[in-house]
């Protein structure tokens, strides 16, 4: 028996119940739901992953007909096979976790919002198991829509706040700039091929040519980048950080911003196809992710700090994927999810308390009070900072290193990220747990209840063990798990693919100055922050350009907000209240004024009515019997 339907079937029950009975249930019942429904998904997506392992991927499985033309037929199908699983595991696994800990961190709020906030998580994850079961670019575009009105209900969540409505805005708007690109790509799509069925897509690709394959990845990297937040739709990313502290690590880890990789990784033997779209992909990918780890060296709101790494991460991801590294992509989706999660809810546990203070100059010390989220937190920074052995380091190393088998310069400047990631994640580490306390609610500080302590627990262990699937070649003969697993996704890219021999004791020389290099970062960064003294007067040069973000955000308010604000003020009190509303209301004066003159005819005095009665059948009688007169004599006047 096929089970692949319960696993979007569960979060979209618990959505229902929590979303339509959220004033009746207690809150207890409520997280109990909506924690329960992403539970009873990943056992289903684990039973589902172990018939993988064994058979293979299953048979597409249709539910009923979708879409059906004379043309075309688009079913309601979903695909369970090795990428499929993978992705299954990270969002039920994680989204559980993130489930769990919300229990605690939100409980403060009212009942009926307890509810809403349930509802909408659930159905975030709903929309995210969709997007990677679909069989068909059409269902991943339904689950891919689904995330990102989700992530507009969370990121204003409390809409009660003016900037939070802003940023949950601004989410939306950036999104839909790059779905249009995806959208795009699926006419082309489907006016070259008929069909938007992988299965067939992938097989007929030869029928497609290479401006088609070279125009349909482009837009569909576009799409990617807008989901993903890559350069130049990534500025939604970091505020996000508007919504609740669990949401932003649902969003930033787990699920929404690994879209665009699933869908390239999904979609790879035409981006093999296309060298030019790869090379667009990886550029891009490695400038976002420079871009974002030189903003978070300056940035002092702890959860900006993450989110910026977020944007950078997302960029190594996308610089694998530009290299044909589709495996290492995946990898370090995975790997980051464990440890992006565990960060983001480590500072949620910070916040938490601090009461709700976010800045980390007003941190330090919380080791003390906070040993549980302090070691947690630290084995993830090591992970993301990529110290071996913990899972940053293989997954990251797997990028770096098919980077410099295909050009050495983005190899190069891909270690300059690494290193700034080391060296900021450090700094955020020793600013908030090490040194002297520099806050001024001291004896309110405390650990956090295990309902928040454990899924950091869970999350820092995977992100200590997780990269044990991806064993690099030069360590150990056929260790890479992972890469044989996704083998059959991944064989007719490989086939299309140059085989690359990388030399093992490069390699391995390479390894190691990355990661001497990487613990001269974290030092440096530990020996400076941890007695840290925030600085009285403000940053200047390029330290003030970086704390302002480059001022991106200036620059598209400037070319594209307040140019697009003036033309939406022309055409509101121009084109609409002059010349729309000019025209109907004219009509009615128009008519207003002309009964106001047809009416003085109404006189009431009856020799007056006789008169015009008379003058009337003198009138008809002459145009009955002097037709032509009459049209002559009118055709002269005018």
């Amino acid at each position: 028996m096929n089970l692949v339907y319960l696993v979007p079937l569960f979060p979209l029950l618990g959505f229902l119940i929590n979303g339509l009975l959220r004033k009746s249930l207690s809150k207890s019942l409520i997280g109990i739901i909506g924690s329960g429904a992403i539970l009873a998904s990943f056992i289903v997506s684990i039973l589902l992953f172990l018939q993988v392992k064994e058979q293979g991927a299953l048979p597409v499985e249709p539910l009923f007909t979708f879409i059906n033309t004379g043309t075309f037929n688009i079913g309601f199908a979903f695909q369970v096979d090795q990428l499929s699983t993978i992705f299954l595991l990270i969002i039920t696994g994680v989204g559980f976790l993130i489930h769990v800990y919300s229990t605690a961190y939100m409980h403060d709020e009212e009942t009926k919002h307890f509810g809403r906030y349930f509802a909408y998580l659930n159905l975030f994850v709903f929309s995210m198991l969709l997007l990677v079961l679909g069989a068909n670019y059409l269902i991943m575009f339904l689950g891919w829509e689904g995330v990102g009105l989700c992530s507009y209900l969370l990121i204003g969540f409390w809409f009660k706040v003016d900037n939070y409505n802003v940023a949950a805005r601004k989410a939306f708007v950036m999104n839909r700039i790059g779905d249009v690109g995806f959208l795009l790509a699926m006419f082309w799509l489907l006016q070259k091929l008929g069909t938007l069925n992988y299965a067939d897509v992938f097989a007929n690709y030869k029928n497609l040519s290479g401006t088609d394959i070279t125009g349909i990845t482009l837009l569909l990297f576009l799409g990617a980048a807008g989901k993903s937040a890559q350069i130049p739709l990534y500025t939604w990313l970091p505020d996000a950080m508007a919504g609740p502290t669990p949401v932003s690590a649902l969003i930033h880890a787990a699920t929404m911003v690994t879209a665009g990789i699933y869908m390239i990784a999904r979609s790879n033997i035409l981006y093999t196809l296309a060298p030019l779209t790869e090379n667009v992909v990886a550029i891009i990918g490695l400038a976002t992710a420079i871009l974002g780890a030189t903003i978070a060296l300056k940035q002092n709101d702890i959860k900006k700090v993450l989110a910026y790494s977020t944007v950078s991460q997302l960029g190594y991801m996308f610089l694998g994927l530009g290299v044909g590294a589709y495996t290492g992509a995946v990898f370090h989706v995975m790997t980051h999810a464990f440890f992006k999660a565990c960060l983001f809810l480590g500072a949620g546990s910070v916040i938490h308390a601090m009461s709700g203070e976010q800045d980390m100059r007003y941190m330090g010390g919380l080791k003390k009070w906070m040993p549980i989220t302090n070691i947690t937190f630290l084995l993830s920074c090591l992970a993301i900072a990529g110290v071996p052995p913990l899972s940053g380091f293989f997954s990251k190393d797997e990028i770096l290193a098919a980077a410099d088998l295909h050009n050495p310069v983005l190899y190069w400047v891909g270690v300059a990220g690494a290193l700034m990631t080391a060296f900021y994640m450090f700094r955020l580490y020793a600013a908030t747990f090490l040194g002297k306390f520099r806050g001024t609610h001291e004896h309110h500080l405390h650990e956090s209840p295990a309902a928040m302590t454990i899924p950091l627990i869970v999350l820092a262990i995977l992100a200590v063990v997780g990269g044990f699937i991806g064993i690099p070649e030069v360590f150990a003969k056929d260790a890479h798990w992972l890469e044989h697993f996704l083998a059959p996704v991944f064989a007719q890219s490989k086939a299309l693919q140059p085989e690359h021999l990388g030399d093992a004791t490069h390699e391995l020389m390479l390894m190691g100055i990355v990661t001497v290099l990487s613990i001269v970062m974290i030092v440096w960064a530990w020996r400076k922050y941890s007695k840290y003294q925030p600085a009285a007067e403000e940053e200047t040069g390029l330290g003030k350009v970086l704390e302002n973000k480059w001022y991106v955000d200036e620059a598209y308010n400037a070319a594209v907000v307040k140019p697009v604000n003036s033309f939406g003020g022309f055409l509101k009190n121009v084109v609409e209240k002059s010349g729309i509303d000019g025209i109907v209301n004219g009509a009615g004066r128009f008519v207003q004024y002309s009964a106001r003159q047809l009416r003085l005819l109404q006189s009431g005095q009856v020799g007056s009515y006789l008169l015009f009665m008379v003058l009337s059948i003198v009138v008809l009688f002459l145009i009955f019997w002097n037709q032509g007169i009459i049209i002559a004599f009118i055709q002269k006047i005018f």
